[in-house]
């Protein structure tokens, strides 16, 4: 038997297939991709462009730093604005999103936006699901509850990381900085994660990223190494136990969004979590105090 769809990596070239009109939204178009516990909904959009969702849970919108547009957010009695290069959360239930300016931005959601999975154009890889991804387990509420929340991201530089992490109850999210230039090809992190996805959203620039599957009994299920390469905006998931890194190239700037579902632990507990005192740990997982 050969590997599942959702065993092996899930690639959407956006930038080489139209994208589509979705409900609720006007003066916008936009290319849908899922993983297992994930939706990118990625949207190019015209000035006054109004994005609006019922949602049944929290979820994510980025105003990159590329084309300068910035947004407004509403949500029940709440109105706050998002600016370039900027992540926000918007709160369960009704909101909208008014963009400034003409270019792309990005909603990340969780699998429990049903609509969008269905609308998913790698939909047909999920149609089983993949036994190596652990369930979706809520971590707990924000303190003083769900609100909209948004955040600058430069703010959030430090002098000695390219990461700034962020994460919800469901979701959690690397905004890398950008980099002018190829990385160092003797530099790479190749690495690999037992039970957890990793989209890579290509928010500019053009990169390959490099897959090493696992052998398994089966030899006729053996894979060969893939470096996939794509320009931007685009995406990648890539499923658990496959090793995998990327590169930017090229000489121009790359910038690359890292999604997780559930939140990672491993950076929850080393303290790399810019919203942390938002969003707080389950207390089975905070760190023990010596």
């Amino acid at each position: 038997m050969s590997l599942l769809a959702s065993q092996t990596a899930s690639k959407a070239w956006n930038y080489l297939t139209p994208p589509r009109a979705l409900e609720g939204d006007t003066l916008a178009a936009s290319w849908v991709t899922r993983g297992t516990h994930f939706i990118v909904c990625t949207s190019l959009v015209s000035d006054g462009a109004r994005l609006t969702r019922d949602n049944p849970d929290e979820y994510l919108l980025i105003v990159p730093p590329q084309g300068g547009l910035s947004a407004t957010l509403r949500a029940g009695a709440d109105c706050v604005e998002a600016v370039t290069d900027s992540l926000s959360i918007l709160p369960p239930g009704r909101s909208e999103i008014e963009v400034h300016g003409t270019g792309y931005v990005v909603r990340i959601f969780s699998a429990d936006a049903a609509d969008l999975l269905a609308l998913a154009g790698n939909a047909a890889a999920y149609a089983t699901p993949n036994p190596d991804v652990a369930p979706l387990a809520p971590w707990p509420d924000p303190v003083g509850g769900f609100r909209l929340r948004t955040y600058a991201l430069e703010a959030h530089r430090k002098p000695d990381s390219n990461m700034r992490v962020f994460r919800t109850c469901k979701l959690m999210v690397n905004m890398i900085l950008p980099r002018v230039g190829a990385r160092d090809i003797h530099k790479l992190t190749p690495h690999v994660h037992q039970d957890f996805e990793q989209g890579s959203l290509a928010l500019d620039g053009s990169y390959i990223h490099h897959l090493r599957y696992p052998w398994v009994p089966d030899m006729d299920q053996w894979h060969p190494d893939d470096h996939v390469e794509m320009n931007s905006p685009s995406l990648i998931v890539i499923p658990p136990k496959v090793i995998h890194t990327s590169r930017c190239i090229g000489t121009g700037t790359s910038q690359l969004v890292d999604i997780f579902a559930p939140p990672r632990v491993d950076f929850s507990q080393r303290g790399l979590v810019c919203n942390a005192d938002d969003y707080p740990m389950p207390s089975a997982l905070q760190p023990s105090i010596a």
